[in-house]
């Protein structure tokens, strides 16, 4: 049985709480309300809903660039920068990027992984060893399920993915589709699909937004991505009104996999509390694909991040929410549990 002191950011509604929480074979076993003198705040361990580490080959080779030189396929930096690295110089590069996302209390992501079968297999070599899960939608065809945990779907107006779709379907497992990131013209087509996770959505109008609230379909955002890349902000205020919405933070060339500041820059710049940017940066990424993780409450896994509230970022905070979300670091992490 191990126990942590501290403040505790406890269940879907992350209210503070001090005391101690239990842990007994890897699973949550009670919150106790109790006086302690530990400043420690301990949160969730986040859930990137969305990444491609692939291109962590090829970092900040695209800023500056457009979508359609960056990273649309086929002929885009990336696939360039994809298909000239050699296997070992890809994993080495994803192994990295996931080591720095476990030390900074990620415990899954979300990756759209290119390369079909081989490219799944790669990012499966990748996380052996390391505390963090990456859940993988494969791509290509729909052979890459036998290796994958999804498919993932660049858009609908880059290739029919009915058949795809049905594959996934019929296996049982998710089906994720990039839709509204340069313009709307495939919100509509990628809906029809019926997918379980639309990524982007930046241009959401509000005939796409009932569709999705009617359909029940979360949707993943990543604004900073959005932002180096110049398509624009995603309606994340209304989105959040109509779905469950998870943060990403995209392809590693762009951005750098931290979720810390993904949540920073989305609290200062979107129309969402500091509680609906934390949930969008645990729980609804978690719940998105079936995750044990995400939310700290008595039954669930064990899977949190300890925060130095000691530390010269966060000492004197009153607000613990608002501090994890709009000021804390990467260097304030004291420890990650999973």
């Amino acid at each position: 049985m191990q126990q942590y002191e501290g403040t505790i950011l406890s269940g879907e509604s992350f209210d503070p709480i001090q005391g101690r929480v239990i842990v007994e074979d890897g699973r949550i076993e009670s919150i106790e309300r109790t006086e302690t003198t530990s400043s420690d705040i301990i949160l969730p361990t986040f859930v990137n809903a969305h990444t491609h580490l692939g291109d962590s080959v090829a970092k900040e080779a695209a800023v500056g660039l457009s979508l359609e030189e960056a990273v649309a396929p086929p002929d885009s930096l990336k696939h360039r920068r994809l298909r000239g690295a050699d296997r070992k110089e890809l994993v080495t590069a994803m192994r990295r990027s996931l080591r720095f996302m476990e030390q900074t209390g990620t415990a899954a992501c979300l990756d759209f992984r290119e390369s079909g079968v081989e490219g799944a297999r790669a990012l499966r070599e990748a996380s052996q060893e390391l505390d963090i899960d990456p859940f993988i939608f494969g791509s290509e065809e729909s052979s890459v399920l036998d290796v994958a945990d999804g498919f993932g779907a660049s858009g609908a107006n880059d290739d029919d993915f009915t058949r795809q779709r049905a594959a996934a379907l019929e296996a049982g497992v998710p089906f994720a589709i990039h839709a509204g990131e340069p313009d709307a013209t495939d919100i509509h087509p990628a809906i029809e699909l019926d997918p379980d996770l639309l990524i982007h959505m930046v241009h959401a109008e509000q005939d796409h937004l009932e569709r999705v609230a009617d359909r029940s379909i979360p949707v993943a955002v990543c604004p900073r991505a959005n932002t180096v890349l110049d398509v624009g902000k995603p309606p994340i205020r209304e989105l959040v009104d109509h779905t469950t919405v998870g943060l990403g933070t995209d392809n590693v060339m762009l951005n750098s996999p931290s979720m810390f500041r993904e949540m920073a820059y989305t609290a200062k710049e979107f129309d969402v509390t500091a509680r609906e940017v934390l949930r969008m940066a645990t729980t609804a990424g978690a719940d998105i694909v079936g995750l044990d993780c995400g939310v700290i409450e008595p039954g669930r896994r064990g899977a949190f991040t300890i925060l130095d509230g000691a530390s010269d970022n966060l000492a004197g905070v009153v607000d613990p929410v608002r501090a994890v979300v709009r000021r804390a670091t990467e260097r304030d992490v004291k420890r990650v549990v999973v």
